[in-house]
C-alpha cells in the first residue's frame, strides 16, 4: 500500500518529505539559498510527494514561509504543521548534553498565538493537520489537547496529531479528541516506541517516524543492511526507508534533505520492495 488516508479522508503517499533542514544552520534564521530551498520543495512536489511537515519553530518561522512561496495553494499536497515549542535561538547542545535553543510552549493561548501564526504564513484559512510539537510539562496534557481541538472547532484545523508522546498519553488525547497522527523518531537504530507504533495500527492512526535515516552502525559492511543494498542496487538509506514503509501500514517517514539528488533517492525507495528474509534479516538487527 502506496498510500494512507490521514484522518480517515485525507489520503496522501506514505513516503513524506520533512522540512526542517530547509531553514538556515541550527534550524535558525533563513538558508544561505532560499531559491534553492524553494525549488527543492517544488522538486518534491513534482516527483510526487504529498505530505510535507514542518513546524512554526523551524526557522522559527522560515519553513513554514518558504512552503507558502513554494507550493500555495498545494493543490493535492497536504503541509502539516505544529505548535507548542518555541525558539530560543539557535539549536545546539550543552557540555552536559542539555537541547539548548527551544523550549515548550503547550499554554491554550500560546497554542491559539502559533496556530494563528501558521495559518498566516501559510495562506490558508484551514490546516490539514496541526500537531502538538511536544507535552508541556508546566501545562496539564488535556489542557493543551483541548485548545488544539477548540481551535479545531473553530474551523481552524482539519486533522490534530501529537508528537513526542507516550502510550498513556495518546489515550488521554483520544479521550478528548479524535487523533490523526503520532510523530516520534523511529528508525533501524530506535524501535523504542513499538509500542506506540502498535497502539497506532490499532486505531487507524498514521505513525510519522522522524529521522527515519539513522542507522548507527547497522548499514556496515557484513550486515544485512548492505547486504539487501548491494542485492537491489540501492543505497543503506533507501532500504531503512523501505523497512519502515514495509513494517506497517500506518507509517509514514518523513525523511528530511537540502539536496535535491537525496530527495530523489528518497522517494525511489517507495518502490524499493524488500523480501521476507531480508525484512525479517534488518527487524532482527534493529535497535
Amino acid at each position: 500500500m502506496t498510500t494512507f488516508a490521514i484522518g480517515g479522508d485525507r489520503v496522501v503517499r506514505r513516503l513524506g518529505f520533512g522540512a526542517m533542514r530547509i531553514t538556515g544552520k541550527g534550524t535558525w534564521g533563513p538558508p544561505a539559498d532560499p531559491a534553492a530551498a524553494v525549488a527543492l520543495l517544488r522538486r518534491a512536489a513534482d516527483l510526487g510527494v504529498t505530505l510535507i511537515d514542518t513546524a512554526d519553530t523551524y526557522g522559527p518561522n522560515v519553513s513554514e514561509e518558504l512552503i507558502a512561496e513554494a507550493l500555495h495553494p498545494y493543490d493535492e499536497v497536504l503541509i502539516a504543521t505544529k505548535g507548542g515549542w518555541q525558539r530560543t535561538g539557535p539549536s545546539g547542545r550543552s557540555p552536559d548534553g542539555e537541547l539548548l535553543g527551544w523550549s515548550h510552549a503547550g499554554r491554550p493561548e500560546q497554542l491559539r498565538a502559533a496556530c494563528d501564526g501558521s495559518l498566516r504564513r501559510l495562506k490558508v484559512d484551514r490546516i490539514e493537520l496541526y500537531q502538538l510539537h511536544w507535552p508541556d510539562p508546566d501545562v496539564p496534557f488535556e489542557e493543551s489537547v483541548g485548545a488544539i481541538r477548540a481551535l479545531q472547532r473553530e474551523g481552524k484545523i482539519r486533522h490534530i496529531g501529537l508528537c513526542n508522546v507516550t502510550v498513556p498519553q495518546l489515550a488521554a488525547a483520544r479521550s478528548i479528541a479524535e487523533i490523526a497522527t503520532v510523530q516520534c523518531p523511529f528508525n533501524l537504530a530506535d524501535t523504542s516506541r513499538a509500542d506506540l507504533l502498535a497502539e497506532c495500527e490499532a486505531h487507524g492512526i498514521g505513525f510519522m517516524p522522524y529521522r527515519p535515516l539513522e542507522g548507527g552502525n547497522l548499514a556496515a559492511p557484513g550486515g544485512p543492511i548492505a547486504a539487501a543494498a548491494k542485492r537491489h542496487d540501492a543505497t543503506a538509506g533507501q532500504v531503512a526507508l523501505a523497512w519502515l514503509l514495509a513494517r506497517s501500514p500506518v507509517i509514514l517517514p518523513i525523511p528530511g534533505t537540502t539536496s535535491v539528488t537525496h530527495l530523489q533517492e528518497n522517494v525511489a525507495a517507495a518502490a524499493l520492495r524488500l523480501d521476507d528474509d531480508e525484512l525479517h534479516a534488518i527487524s532482527e538487527t534493529a535497535g
